[in-house]
């Protein structure tokens, strides 16, 4: 009998891969009424972080913040599974401050698949899938290692182990992260339904074992205790329990990686994907920034239940001795046992210009694809894909309207639009300078952007829209309070004792935070405000101190606005529009924008050909 014929399960939708971006997709899918059905692997690989054992950083900790503004899970994890909490940046702009945690990597993983296995309409089942069926241009299951999984959508979560091997040095495995199975079926019924698919490589640097690491030759680095967690729904900031240190690189370990580049599979031939240009290996940092004396390395703790050490800095391919050469050289690591070596992973993706906004296929009805399957980097930016992915195949299903965020809006929204209309030749990262309109997408204030839109599409649940609710209450209440005013004489005594100049008249509080003083200070002198918590007290802050500059960005964004809401029909043919450029003609038909604002941003489209666009719509044309 031909047991994959046979059907196994029949739900209405299905995920592949339990990766970040699979478990938000699956949670999404199932939160919203969807009977869902999530496929991995392995169960042990749910919510695994095969790389760096954190949640944020620069740009990511906008993300965090956004997933949960609409619903997601990944920021409740994080905080209930930190081991300390830092934020970066700060001094530089509210606009470019992002929570990092680092995280307890085993315990991420238990709480995350605790929370998918009590997730009412929500199945887990091990397996490999083999092929994606459909049937006149619509997704009707998957073939899998048991039978036929039968659904109406499909969200692709598969992650780097899609045809994947690891490398160090010469040693070459067919395996996922970590020693896992990779996916060896799966690519070939991408191909045939017509995706575009390419090669990228990462890489993981070396495992210490921490017994055997010198702290006291390290900067030690705590986390912080005056700021607030990832999800809107914490109420107690995670405790800092465990330290993370800092040290660097030298010419000696500089030294014995040039010796070796004959060795490195990234120079001798055998790796020939692209890797990322944002979190490169040491070697190619070494070759890249020659004159460069040292390299910071961050030491990083991996659970609380483990001794291993996460070497953030030192990704590498290179064969096992030179590995332990190099290492030894770094101060504090000198006589650290390596438990886990650093390996290179390539592995097949998908070219995002085959993918609408909402992450579905242009070629197949149903099919979605989020995460690094669609040539990203990064947790983060798989969860974010996860979650929009899943949100809009639950929408699909329910007969309503797609859910797409605008560059205006939010991070995710910049995210999944550079990737749709731009595309990426490499591993993307999410950086703060992507975003044009990143003083209004700041992490303070995700859920005053986000969370009702959430609550629209049914992902939001009563409790969560109450919590933003008083918050929200809470930042216009304070808001006024800030417009109060201070009598002559106080406000005279404040800035004299501070090295300003009297004022004429009265101000407002709102007035000495627009002088450069922190509302902490304002408080401190004249009382009051204390009864706000530290979220809210800062959310009023920043919109006094930029207010501004978020004015004058309002205007750019209503300007935006009028390109994206005109239209652009799904069959109009470009080459037959007069005007247009050649290259101009070739993206178009290519990508087939939604509007005109997307149709801008298209590279190889300029101003002019936007403008013919804008007389074809006109003339009524299309």
């Amino acid at each position: 009998m031909d047991t994959q014929n046979l059907i196994e399960y029949t739900a209405e939708a299905a995920v592949v891969g339990a990766g970040h971006a699979g478990c938000e997709a699956a949670l999404a899918l199932a939160r919203t009424g969807i009977k869902t059905v999530l496929l991995t692997l392995n169960l042990d690989s749910i919510g695994f972080m095969p790389c760096n054992p954190s949640i944020g950083g620069t740009a990511k900790g906008h993300l965090v913040r956004e997933i949960d503004a609409l619903g997601g899970e990944m920021g409740i994890v994080a905080d209930k599974t930190a081991l300390q909490l830092r934020m970066l940046n700060v001094g530089k702009g509210a606009a470019v401050q992002s929570l990092r945690a680092q995280s307890d990597k085993n315990a991420y993983h238990r709480e995350m698949k605790k929370v998918l296995e009590n997730t009412p309409g929500l199945r887990i089942i091990q397996t490999e899938v083999s092929e994606i069926l459909t049937e006149n241009g619509q997704v009707t299951g998957l073939r899998t290692d048991g039978g036929i999984i039968s659904c109406r959508a499909v969200v692709l979560c598969t992650g780097v182990y899609l045809n994947s091997r690891t490398i160090t040095g010469n040693v070459v495995k067919n395996s996922g992260p970590n020693g896992f199975s990779n996916a060896e079926k799966l690519t070939d019924s991408l191909i045939r339904l017509g995706f575009s698919v390419r090669r990228f490589k990462t890489g993981t640097p070396a495992r210490l074992d921490g017994k055997t690491v010198n702290c006291a030759a390290c900067e030690r680095q705590d986390g912080d205790t005056d700021i607030y967690p990832f999800s809107f729904l914490t109420e107690r900031l995670p405790e800092n329990s465990v330290p993370c240190y800092l040290t660097y690189t030298n010419q000696k370990t500089h030294e014995i990686i040039l010796e070796n580049l004959d060795r490195s599979p990234l120079y001798n031939g055998v790796i020939q994907s692209t890797g990322p240009r944002y979190c490169p290996s040491i070697e190619t940092k070494v070759v890249r920034f020659k004159d460069k004396e040292r390299h910071q390395i961050f030491l990083e703790p991996e659970g609380a239940d483990t001794s291993e050490i996460y070497v953030q800095g030192m990704s590498t391919s290179l064969p096992h001795d030179v590995q332990r050469a190099m290492y030894a050289t770094v101060p504090g690591l000198e006589h650290a046992d390596i438990v886990r070596y650093g390996y290179a992973i390539e592995y097949d993706c998908i070219d995002t210009l085959d993918v609408l906004p909402t992450l579905e296929f242009k070629k197949v009805r149903g099919l979605y694809t989020a995460g690094q399957i669609n040539g990203t980097s990064g947790y983060e930016e798989a969860a974010a894909q996860g979650l929009i992915a899943g949100l809009n195949a639950s929408l699909a299903l329910r007969g309503k309207p797609p859910f797409v965020l605008r560059r205006d809006e939010a991070y995710i929204g910049v995210l999944i639009d550079d990737l749709v209309t731009k595309g990426t030749d490499e591993p993307y990262r999410m950086m703060t300078s992507r975003a044009e309109h990143r003083i209004f997408l700041r992490q303070d204030n995700a859920d005053l952007r986000l969370t009702e839109k959430g609550y629209a599409c049914g992902l939001v649940t009563e409790e969560r829209r109450r919590v933003f609710l008083r918050r929200k209450a809470l930042c216009e209440q304070l808001s006024e309070a800030l417009q109060g005013k201070i009598p002559q004489k106080e406000a005279a005594a404040f800035l004299t004792a501070r090295g300003s100049d009297a004022p004429p008249g009265s101000l407002t509080y709102a007035d000495l935070i627009k002088r450069g003083f922190s509302l902490k200070e304002i408080a401190s002198y004249f009382g009051g405000f204390e009864e706000y918590p530290a979220d809210v007290r800062q959310t009023a802050e920043v919109s006094v101190l930029y207010e501004g500059y978020l004015r004058r960005g309002l205007e750019q964004i209503e300007r935006a606005k009028r390109l994206e809401n005109k239209q652009l029909p799904r069959d109009i043919d470009y080459e037959q529009i007069k005007g247009l450029r050649l290259e101009a003609r070739e993206k178009l038909n290519r990508i087939r924008p939604l509007n005109l604002g997307q149709a801008g941003r298209i590279p190889g489209v300029n101003p002019a050909d936007v403008s013919v666009l804008m007389v074809y719509l006109a003339a009524g044309k299309a």
